[in-house]
């Protein structure tokens, strides 16, 4: 008799994409071969000196040793409601309209049980992360993908969406700069979402990782900058990318103040929040200066053009993104997007990762990261000359 059996919805869900990917680049190294991994965005610069400095000093305090409060230490908070103010031009209630979350991961996939019951529906981005889906699938309900069309640059067509699943609709997921199509929000797409949460009472989900990673001098916006975006909608905010801070698990839940309040009471039965030094550090982040931003924005602009460059000389026909740090092209003729990639991992030991891993949508094409370090990145691409011109 076995004596654990996974739960139903647990098997409904396939293994995490980037765990599959590891996977298979443990067992060539395993092998004896030299694998460069464009797989998984992970910033390989460190998090920024004056981040580390207050988490230091964090770190040696004995305020921050205790347990901490669910609704976050009024010092990031506050910094929160600054930065958006300075950023964004969004006013933000530091009482009532932000607490942090313990990385935006955690965030999204809470969002789902506390929003949604058996028989709801949440709309998510197609390509997209697959917390979008999974959230939804394992607290019970229903995802209805909305297909980013390309012609439209890779946004939802509102007007496609089933009459019967806005009429269950709860949640609606969105990501600008996107992930992993690299595409920036395109005009009046958030003035058409916030009409159509308002007429169909649906909280939407923006979820905003790459606000401080863009390119050729776009700004992006905030959603909640919105006419009408907080009576709909909440934001997650990530340090993660923009301050290479991924392994600190650092972000934030803003807007909407009745479904903060919401999602703060499923919290406080599930965790006990986010570590106070963490949370200063995070303080210090939004509030420090931005050059070491720049610099950084800098470098993946080059990494961009470099691997742009690269495919266009094997005859992928790619736009460089505006935002992100992904790479978003089209499969060869005669290719699905898992048989190319794994034709570039065998001939030249390169990891790509198909679109299809992202969602239907996302079949005929592949990402590459921007995130391994200029020398490796420059290997790369000289294998994918080699080995696929």
């Amino acid at each position: 008799m076995a004596l654990t059996h996974p739960s139903k919805r647990l098997e409904a869900i396939p293994p995490y994409m980037f765990a599959e990917l590891e996977r298979k680049v443990g067992a060539k190294r395993e092998a004896g071969i030299d694998v460069i991994s464009l797989g998984i965005g992970d910033p390989d610069h460190a998090t920024y000196p004056h981040i580390v400095e207050a988490m230091r000093a964090a770190v040696g305090d004995p305020g921050t040793q205790s347990y901490p409060s669910n609704r976050g230490r009024a010092e990031f908070r506050d910094a929160f409601s600054r930065f958006y103010a300075d950023r964004f031009g969004v006013e933000i209630d530091p009482e009532t309209e932000v607490i942090p979350a313990i990385g935006a991961k955690e965030c999204i996939y809470h969002l789902s049980f506390a929003f949604l019951d058996p028989g709801d529906v949440a709309l998510a981005s197609d390509p997209g992360y697959p917390v979008y889906t999974g959230g939804p699938l394992l607290a019970g309900a229903e995802s209805v993908l909305l297909p980013l069309v390309p012609e439209l640059g890779f946004a939802p067509d509102l007007e496609a969406i089933p009459t019967e699943a806005l009429e269950r609709s709860r949640l609606a997921f969105l990501n600008y700069p996107n992930n992993p199509t690299g595409a920036v929000v395109p005009d009046g797409l958030f003035e058409r979402v916030v009409e159509l949460a308002r007429e169909h009472e649906i909280l939407v989900v923006h979820d905003n990782a790459y606000s401080e990673t863009t390119y050729d001098g776009y700004v992006a916006p905030s959603f909640l900058a919105t006419p009408g975006a907080k009576q709909v909608g909440v934001e997650v905010f990530s340090l993660s990318k923009g301050f290479n801070m991924t392994g600190w698990r650092c972000a934030a839940i803003l807007g909407n103040a009745e479904a903060i309040a919401s999602y703060w009471r499923l919290k406080t039965n599930v965790d006990s929040g986010l570590y106070e030094a963490v949370q200063l550090a995070g303080a210090a982040a939004l509030a420090g200066p931005r050059a070491e931003l720049e610099e950084m924005n800098a470098i993946y602009a080059r990494r961009r053009d470099l691997v742009v460059g690269a495919l266009r000389e094997i005859g992928v026909a790619v736009d460089p993104p505006r935002g992100t740090i992904y790479v978003w092209a089209p499969v060869p003729a005669g290719h699905t997007s898992t048989s190319f990639c794994e034709l570039v991992l065998e001939q030249a030991a390169v990891v790509v990762s198909p679109g299809s891993m992202y969602g239907p949508s996302g079949e005929g094409f592949f990402r590459i990261s921007l995130t391994t370090p200029d020398d490796r990145l420059a290997e790369a691409v000289e294998r994918l000359r080699a080995h696929l011109a």
